[in-house]
């Protein structure tokens, strides 16, 4: 078999499945405490998908394939759209090194393991600043991340046709 990329919109909820001896499972969103006599209960989500169609996944494994959106407010609708929260979230992790004697590189860790690096230099070595330095390339990283992130939400809402 071949192998496809896929991404979609979705909602979602966080839920449980749980179960009570040979009872079939139940999918419910009340409080797990209600459900602590229960022979099995499992943390997961509620999934509804674009065609209505709705199911339940295991935690881990949701949140290793989903991205919460979060609600932009300073947009006048309520479209999916990608917000800084999002952007500064998606960064996992960042690595700053001087090289010579003015030049700042960064090395952006992105939560799916891809990488970013970005790089800045002043003229004089005498007005050179790490700090500052990081912040120009840190604006770059932001950039390409949301444009980035972006693409992957226009192929969620619109697929890739």
């Amino acid at each position: 078999m071949r192998k496809y990329i896929g991404t979609k919109l979705i909602e979602a909820e966080p839920a449980f499945r749980v179960r009570n001896g040979s009872e079939p499972y139940k999918i419910v969103t009340e409080a797990r405490d209600a459900y602590v006599n229960y022979s099995e209960v499992a943390d997961g989500y509620r999934v509804r998908y674009p065609d209505g169609y709705e199911s339940w996944s295991p935690k881990d494994t949701f949140e290793r394939a989903y991205l919460a959106l979060d609600v932009n407010g300073d947009l006048a609708t309520d479209a999916p759209s990608i917000g800084a929260k999002m952007v500064d979230d998606f960064i996992k992790e960042t690595h700053v090194q001087t090289m010579g004697d003015k030049t700042t590189v960064v090395r952006a860790v992105l939560r799916n393991g891809f990488e970013i690096v970005e790089a800045s230099a002043c003229v004089s070595k005498e007005n050179y600043s790490e700090p500052v330095g990081r912040d120009i390339c840190m604006g770059k990283i932001r950039d390409q991340v949301w444009k980035l992130l972006g693409f992957l939400l226009q192929t969620a809402v619109n697929g890739v046709k």
